[in-house]
């Protein structure tokens, strides 16, 4: 089998969560592109829609669910209608997150709501996604399982709590999966993107247009589909309980994501 041939995906089945815009729609994209059916899992039915009308003009199948993954009933319906439509999940990117009521503020002022919320949305959602989809994988004798984590959860923001708590526990979940489900013929990875805006004018000026990241520019979002190909394919079959991060050299080079470096001169720049 050829480098290549290890890369392709067809005759697998993914299921991606975030899918519906952003980072989720570009790797799910890639997937396809590399020859896997879709399941396109998000809140937001018409974005969902229009990343599966995408997938098929690629010439795969895909399977567009609503699903709020903070909610276990509707994540384990969400991977029975996959089962259902396409009888296997061989791949698992628990890509859904983001920031949650209580962005920006200190610890004395956060609810126990808004301290749930953030944790459910950024790594309860993984698990449920994890323990729906594993019986399935364990019956067919093997699988995928790619977690996306954040430079927060290696380093962290200010006033980014649950966020930055929740990224830094999907990291040791994802070694914890790795570790359990190795001889199950399950690999569990995770990748690690560095600040990819999505063309969002607010972002873009927050971080200067990625001046304080050491290749001296913000991430392309086409450019984090191929790792998340890699990990998805038998190129990967060896790899476990590992990292790859997209991110510029930001956290190597001490700048990136603290959200100090914005505001601090450098060389008499403001």
């Amino acid at each position: 089998m050829s480098v290549l041939d290890k890369l392709r995906l067809h005759g697998k089945v993914a299921i991606m969560t975030g899918a519906g815009r952003g980072l989720g729609r570009v790797m799910a994209l890639a997937l396809a592109e590399a020859g896997a059916d879709i399941v396109a899992a998000a809140r937001t039915q018409a974005q969902i829609d229009e990343t599966a009308a995408l997938i098929r003009a690629r010439g795969r199948r895909c399977l567009a669910v609503s699903t709020d993954v903070t909610n276990s009933t509707a994540v384990n319906a969400m991977v029975e209608a996959t089962v259902t439509e396409f009888g296997r999940i061989d791949v698992l990117v628990n890509n859904a997150g983001g920031s949650s009521s209580g962005w920006n503020k200190p610890v004395e002022a956060l609810t126990d709501e808004q301290w749930r919320g953030g944790i459910d949305l950024n790594i309860s959602s993984a698990f449920y996604c994890c323990r729906a989809v594993l019986p399935h994988m364990l019956r067919q004798g093997g699988g995928k399982i790619i977690n996306v984590t954040s430079g927060v959860g290696v380093r962290p923001m200010k006033f980014n709590y649950m966020y930055a708590t929740a990224k830094a526990g999907m990291i040791n979940f994802t070694r914890a999966l790795a570790f359990n489900y190795a001889d199950k013929n399950i690999q569990a990875n995770l990748i690690l993107p560095g600040i990819f805006p999505h063309e969002d004018p607010m972002m873009l000026q927050f971080w200067q247009g990625g001046k304080f990241i050491p290749v001296g520019r913000v991430g392309k979002d086409e450019e984090l589909g191929p790792a998340c190909v890699f990990l998805a394919s038998d190129a990967a079959n060896y790899m476990n309980g590992e990292m790859i991060a997209l991110e510029g050299g930001g956290l190597a080079g001490g700048e990136v994501p603290t959200g100090f470096a914005p505001l601090i001169s450098l060389d008499g720049e403001k």
